[in-house]
């Protein structure tokens, strides 16, 4: 029996602890704040059991990946760079649209963001141009060249609809370019070039976008959090197909970085729902919160399952509990550095540590949105937020970092159970 369970819960034990951990989190906290979709679909059980079976359907996934050689992800990285070009294309033409965004593609009935697979190609690409091109000096300064072209083509189309997650992404990239000793001059041109960037498109989206905001509605009140209701512009050519979103990028900026004070008679409740209901449930926790399942804001804040699960965290558990949650994100990466450090090869070293950065940066995004030092968008907490597409790719990751954890070989020449050697590969 216990054979049985080691051949199944192989890799890092740490690794797997957290998982587990953060699985337990995620089922008691969504099943606490899916009460808006039990009243709607009259289930009470069905998003917690949907939920649940996605998990386990991503563990499993997980266990499969897990017993991959990485070799085979090297094989699998120009395979994944074209599906997610591709994809990244066709949903931009005839994506499905929700919130005025299109993320979402159908293939034989299996509805996926292409951005979620494309991530992952990336940290792949990225990593395998860092371990090819390492010299005794660092990285050569033609890595960051291709690094960018490969940028390039995965990161433009994901910014016309996502540009949170384009975000996101050229910050773990940024990071993995830094682990993988790229030259500090061509990462600080890097860095300039895009502050400068950044003000051109700020100043572009404030000259394009228009922050209007009509009278609350019925519907406009159920819309999801991560989305501001604005009045979308009819889209006549290039430019408002690159630019129909720069009302909601506007409204967002506004919003954040604006200094005037509210009574809490005069805060608009329906303009601004989901930071005002994020910021009593932060208030109303009481330190030691509330205990789980006895929120009270999960009933007003929309899509509390979702975005802002890391609030409904704070209200149920308290700041201890909530810590604690940020504490597994922070051990994740440590756990994944200190299994990186062991490598005998640089491909396995740099790809651990991307697909780390790539979680707990986002991790550590949701939480700022959450408690109100990030404007608000779309990005889920890794592992614990409701999801379909993205609670099954996450899986994959932890997989690929539990397949890593196996192969890499202890500094003081003891191996780790089940040693495969990748000298050959990498």
């Amino acid at each position: 029996m216990n054979k049985s369970l080691s051949n199944i819960f192989k890799g890092d034990k740490v690794i797997w602890m957290i998982f587990f951990f953060l699985c337990m989190v995620s089922i008691i906290e969504v099943y606490s704040a899916s009460s808006s979709l039990s009243y709607k679909g009259g289930d009470y059980w069905n998003p917690i059991i949907r939920h649940s079976l996605f998990l386990a359907f991503g563990t499993l996934l997980m266990v499969v990946i897990l017993n991959i050689k990485c070799k085979y992800f090297k094989l699998a990285t120009p395979i994944l760079l074209l599906f997610s070009f591709i994809t990244l294309l066709w949903v931009l033409v005839a994506g499905q649209t929700t919130n005025g965004a299109n993320r979402w593609i159908s293939i034989i009935g299996f509805q996926f963001q292409p951005s979620e697979i494309a991530k992952g190609a990336l940290v792949l690409a990225v990593a395998q141009i860092l371990s090819a091109m390492q010299t005794d000096r660092g990285a050569d300064r033609k890595a960051f060249k291709y690094i960018l072209v490969v940028c390039a083509f995965l990161v433009g189309p994901i910014m016309l609809e996502n540009l949170s997650t384009a975000m996101l992404i050229c910050a773990t990239v940024v990071l993995m370019m830094f682990i993988g000793r790229v030259p500090l001059d061509q990462i600080g041109k890097l860095l300039g070039t895009v502050l400068l960037a950044v003000v051109l498109m700020v100043a572009v989206i404030m000259a394009v976008g228009r922050d209007t905001t009509p009278p609350p509605t019925a519907e406009t009140a159920e819309q999801t959090l991560t989305e501001v209701t604005v009045e979308e512009k009819p889209s006549s050519g290039f430019f408002d197909k690159m630019f129909h979103r720069a009302d909601t990028w506007k409204a967002r900026i506004l919003r954040f970085f604006s200094s005037e004070e509210f009574s809490p008679e005069e805060f608009d409740l329906d303009k601004d729902a989901q930071i005002a209901h994020a910021n009593i449930a932060i208030a109303t926790s009481n330190v030691v919160g509330k205990g789980p399942g006895n929120s009270t804001e999960r009933d007003f804040l929309s899509q509390a399952f979702s975005d802002f699960i890391y609030a409904i965290i704070i209200e149920e558990m308290g700041i201890i509990g909530a810590t604690c949650v940020a504490l597994l994100y922070i051990f994740l990466l440590f756990r994944t550095g200190r299994i990186a450090n062991r490598c005998e090869n640089a491909f396995p070293a740099f790809l651990a540590m991307g697909i780390a950065l790539l979680l707990v940066v986002q991790a550590l995004f949701n939480m700022l949105v959450a408690v109100g030092l990030a404007p608000v968008t779309g990005q889920p907490l890794p592992l614990i937020s409701r999801g379909g597409t993205s609670t099954i790719i996450n899986c994959i990751y932890i997989g690929v970092i539990l397949s890593i954890s196996r192969s890499a070989k202890r500094k003081d020449g003891k191996m780790q159970d089940d040693v495969e050697l990748v000298s050959t590969f990498a």
